[in-house]
């Protein structure tokens, strides 16, 4: 048998091509061209943060789907609230049992979920000035918006004024949504 030079030519130049890892081509997280981070040799090692997507429901209904409240997360009541969805993730807060949270994403295998934590609501200024001795004090403001209780117009990483990360799911009762 006698081979022809030209299909070992084009074998040749086919390897010589550019070409991507296949990981390369792939998305950080659900939020489609994000950059992709160097993975550290351990999860200890790790500063891997993960942002919290809101609008994975459309443009039509709130930027975050259900409201949860903290319940039952252990011995010292808090429950960690992490900056990626895995147990070695850095811990960003504490959340005491009873904190409402908006559930605004979850992980793949439904463990963790993606949280926008509600500010603790403020103590009104008339009890403060009771408490202080003080009468016709003004009313207190209201806690802060943080923008997921209606429709965003793309699904994008939550970047509001409140307190974002990812809780497990075990110990998040959902209220409403």
């Amino acid at each position: 048998m006698r081979f022809s030079a030209i299909p070992l030519l084009l074998m040749a130049l086919a390897a010589c091509s550019d070409s991507q890892s296949v990981m390369d081509a792939l998305p950080n997280s659900s939020i489609a061209g994000a950059e992709r981070e160097d993975m550290p040799e351990t999860r200890l090692e790790s500063a891997i943060a993960r942002p919290v997507t809101i609008g994975e429901d459309g443009p039509r209904l709130d930027a975050c789907g259900a409201t949860g409240v903290v319940r039952g997360p252990g011995a010292d009541g808090a429950l960690d609230l992490r900056a990626a969805p895995f147990a070695g993730a850095q811990r960003i807060a504490t959340l005491a049992e009873g904190r409402r949270v908006h559930v605004c994403t979850r992980s793949i295998d439904q463990r963790w979920l993606g949280v926008v934590v509600q500010p603790a609501a403020p103590e009104p200024a008339a009890e403060k000035a009771a408490d202080n001795g003080m009468e016709g004090a003004a009313e207190a403001p209201k806690a802060a918006d943080c923008g997921v209780s209606r429709p965003v117009e793309a699904k994008r990483a939550y970047d509001g004024p409140c307190e974002s990360g990812w809780v497990s799911s075990a110990f998040v009762r959902l209220v409403g949504g």
